[in-house]
């Protein structure tokens, strides 16, 4: 009887685990993109304090671009000093996002972005970008940040 039992316990459990782990990938998926929507909105806003908390505060974090930096707080200086006015922030939008899970605990993205800017705000500018997110007590933030831009036409 207990066999019989055991059985059809662990059939459906086979039976319904791919269900269960792809609803939360799923809503893994949609955490992380919440993350870079929520990102998107601060940065249109001017609030770049608000925008870099989709990072992980940690001077571990790594920025590949055209230089490799280390560090939250040398992330945030060198976007304030890039982007030091509303002007040369201009609109943020991401674009052609992909989150591919890699456990539980950390996923990559990639996608495209594009900031439209003014001429004096130093004209649009757009380009491609691999992130690592891990999952945290915070939720879900950025820990690799490699961003390529596009080339100037």
């Amino acid at each position: 009887m207990y066999r019989s039992v055991s059985a059809v316990l662990i059939a459906i459990y086979l039976w319904c685990a791919p269900v269960f782990a792809q609803t939360n990938s799923m809503a893994e998926d949609s955490a992380i993109r919440a993350v870079l929507a929520q990102q998107a909105v601060d940065w249109n806003r001017g609030d770049m304090d608000v925008f870099a908390t989709g990072y992980r505060n940690s001077p571990d974090i790594l920025f590949i671009g055209s230089k490799i930096s280390r560090g939250y707080s040398q992330m945030l200086e060198r976007y304030r000093t890039a982007y030091s006015t509303r002007e040369k922030m201009g609109t943020l939008t991401y674009s052609d996002i992909e989150v591919q899970p890699l456990d539980d605990r950390f996923a990559t993205v990639t996608g495209k972005f594009h900031l439209e800017r003014t001429a004096a705000g130093g004209g649009d500018a757009s380009g491609t970008y691999l992130l690592v997110f891990e999952k945290t007590p915070q939720g879900w933030k950025i820990v690799r940040d490699v961003t390529i831009p596009a080339a100037k036409q």
